[in-house]
């Protein structure tokens, strides 16, 4: 059976509406789904895949991810 490998991208909360948040990293804003976490507070990270907050991070480990997220794109950018 093949493997399957999901990525989840950390982002930062900017703010909280029912079970909806605005999330933004990079400069780039996203409105997620947070019905999966919510104790996800605003100015704290969470882990983003395919439009839902599925787990929340410490700042910390979210900004060592996204720093190795852009060493990997800085690879495909020398080839």
């Amino acid at each position: 059976m093949p493997k399957v490998m999901c990525l989840a991208i950390p982002m930062r909360i900017a703010s909280i509406e029912g079970d909806e948040a605005e999330a933004e990293v990079g400069g780039v804003v996203r409105r997620v789904s947070i019905a999966l976490t919510p104790e996800a507070k605003v100015g704290e990270y969470v882990l983003l895949h395919t439009g839902y907050a599925i787990g929340v991070i410490d700042e910390a480990e979210a900004k060592e991810t996204l720093k190795l997220l852009e060493e990997i794109a800085s690879f495909s950018e020398i080839s």
